[in-house]
């Protein structure tokens, strides 16, 4: 580590299921490949299965998200560090909890980035939901993003309705002061009804400036146009 600060980017998405990690995953793989040693980490989950009979962590309830993260980035440290509070109801991560008798520990939502950030040089966070989705009941993942203080990645699905929620999104972000460093446009599908995913990306374009906009199609190993995705934080870190 040479005594530096550890850099990292913060995943977000303009809505669930848009693909975030997918895209959190494809940024670890890069990097990870490129010999970063690269940690990962979400801070809460919902939706969690029991882990299966081959996994440290058998009986206990996993994120699949978490797996995924880990398993790109080259399975670095321990799993359960990844996402240290899982709750199966597929519900915001606060209720999920009162569902089961428990709460959110607001404290470790935070301090479970220290094991990742004392012995690896990137880090990729992957939120739940979008930015004012809750992580707590007196917390936002806007809330984290802004105490984590890495750049975003935001995550929008290519589809009727991403430029209203890509926009929404963005302007959540500028208002709390959370530095963005790309917009990924994630095509799910290859829905040839959904006439906007051929004008989507040349529309956000417009509307958003000169911050980087990445197409990933649907599928994609690669995203479009070939990001180097350490560039692009340092980029966003001036």
């Amino acid at each position: 580590m040479n005594g530096q600060p550890p850099r990292g980017l913060f995943v977000t998405g303009t809505d669930t299921a848009v693909g975030k990690t997918y895209v959190a995953a494809l940024i670890a793989r890069q990097l990870a490949t490129a010999g970063r040693r690269v940690g990962v980490y979400k801070p809460v989950a919902s939706g969690c299965l029991v882990s299966p009979k081959n996994m440290a962590s058998e009986g206990r309830l996993m994120s699949d998200d978490a797996l995924q993260l880990w398993q790109a980035a080259g399975r670095p440290g321990e799993f359960e560090r990844v996402c240290p509070q899982c709750f199966a109801a597929p519900l915001s991560p606060p209720r999920a909890a009162r569902a089961e008798g428990r709460t959110i520990d607001r404290a470790l939502l935070r301090s479970g980035l220290n094991f990742w950030s004392a012995t690896h040089e990137i880090l990729i966070i992957e939120g739940a939901g979008g930015l004012l989705a809750p992580a707590s009941d007196e917390d936002s993942m806007a809330d984290l993003a802004a105490d984590f203080g890495f750049p975003m990645i935001v995550v929008s699905a290519n589809r009727l309705g991403t430029i209203n929620h890509t926009l929404l999104t963005l302007a959540v972000a500028a208002s709390r002061k959370l530095k963005v460093a790309a917009v990924v446009l994630n095509d799910l599908s290859e829905d040839s009804a959904d006439l906007s995913r051929s004008s989507n990306f040349a529309d956000l374009k417009l509307l958003i400036g000169q911050l980087p906009l990445i197409s990933l199609s649907a599928g994609g190993q690669t995203f479009t146009p070939a990001i180097d995705w350490q560039r692009v934080l340092e980029n966003a870190l001036g």
